[in-house]
């Protein structure tokens, strides 16, 4: 008899033909609470979902027979873990399966914010290229020369720092600790990296206490060439501080992968020039899709044959 397993989100079509291979699959579930949750899923051993959604006590009720949380992607933030660990239930991400992708495409985004990529996507469209009247997208930084500092130097924050350093970029970063056998410079404080990079890129795991942790003071501390690119979560930005930022030119520009309440996006950030938006896609590449899905399938196939998971997180 296949287990049952819950699926909150609804996953790729053939992510969900892999997983019904083996698992009798309930779902998709729309919405956060227990009151949307169909009868047959009190019989789910397993919830698959998102870290970024929120996975309460009262939902972890109402699955009597839950004993694993497997979050698709790399995140856990929205998983109450007390109440997990309280209920013995296990917990599972797909580590650093999306790394690479999101690294490559916060590469991107550094280089269309500096370099104005977007802005002279639309002025071509636009039928403003005229003679030599390019001075409103060209006058641009390299990026050699210049220096990144990276909040969060993870599997993300790492592949993000060895691709900056191929175009000669002077690397920094800020985590809880060093780490002695990378070859970047350590700053034993958020607003310390700021002041000393040109651009904040920002790697670091979702908690409450990375909640706004780029807020006025540190986005000020980047200063009027400064840039800001955010692959991580948006709740890391102090968005209300970061729309004034960029209003008021007191930084440079930014690129924004994510935000603070996915999918809106304040109308303040849509109608600024000096800003890339992009819709929660820097892991959504082909190759990282395959990867995070092999990662889950073989979460589930060592949790329910008794064996440690390859990418279980510690409660």
């Amino acid at each position: 008899m296949k287990p049952t397993i819950l699926m909150m989100p609804r996953l790729a079509d053939d992510a969900i033909a892999s997983l019904k291979q083996s698992y009798t699959v309930i779902g998709p579930v729309y919405g956060d609470d227990a009151a949307g949750i169909p009868v047959e899923a009190k019989e789910a051993r397993a919830l698959v979902t998102y870290g970024g959604r929120r996975t309460s006590a009262e939902l972890m009720d109402a699955l009597p027979k839950l004993e694993l949380i497997a979050c698709y992607g790399t995140g856990i933030e929205g998983v109450d873990a007390a109440a997990a660990k309280a209920r013995g239930i296990q917990l599972c991400n797909a580590a650093d399966a999306n790394a690479r992708s999101v690294a490559e495409f916060a590469v991107g985004l550094m280089l269309n914010a500096m370099r104005g990529i977007g802005r002279g996507d639309r002025f071509v469209r636009d039928g403003l290229w005229t003679g030599r009247g390019i001075e409103p997208v060209s006058n641009t930084p390299d990026l050699a020369g210049r220096r990144v500092g990276i909040y969060g130097l993870g599997a993300i924050g790492s592949k993000i720092a060895s691709r900056a350093a191929a175009f000669e970029m002077e690397v920094g970063y800020h985590s809880r600790s060093p780490k002695p056998d990378l070859p970047y410079q350590f700053h034993d404080s958020l607003l310390g990296l700021a002041i000393w990079a040109d651009v904040l890129m920002i790697a670091v795991r979702a908690s409450a206490e990375t909640r706004h942790a780029v807020d006025d003071t540190v986005l000020n501390a980047l200063g009027s060439e400064g840039y800001v690119v955010n692959i991580s979560r948006g709740l890391v930005i102090d968005e209300e501080a970061l729309c004034l930022a960029l209003e008021q030119k007191r930084i440079g520009g930014a690129a924004l992968d994510v935000f603070a309440v996915e999918p809106h996006v304040p109308e303040r950030l849509r109608k600024l020039d000096n800003v890339v938006l992009t819709p929660h896609i820097a892991a959504s590449s082909q190759d990282a899709k395959k990867a995070q899905l092999r990662t889950l399938l073989g979460n589930l196939k060592a949790f329910f044959a008794g064996r440690p998971m390859p990418a279980g997180v510690p409660l």
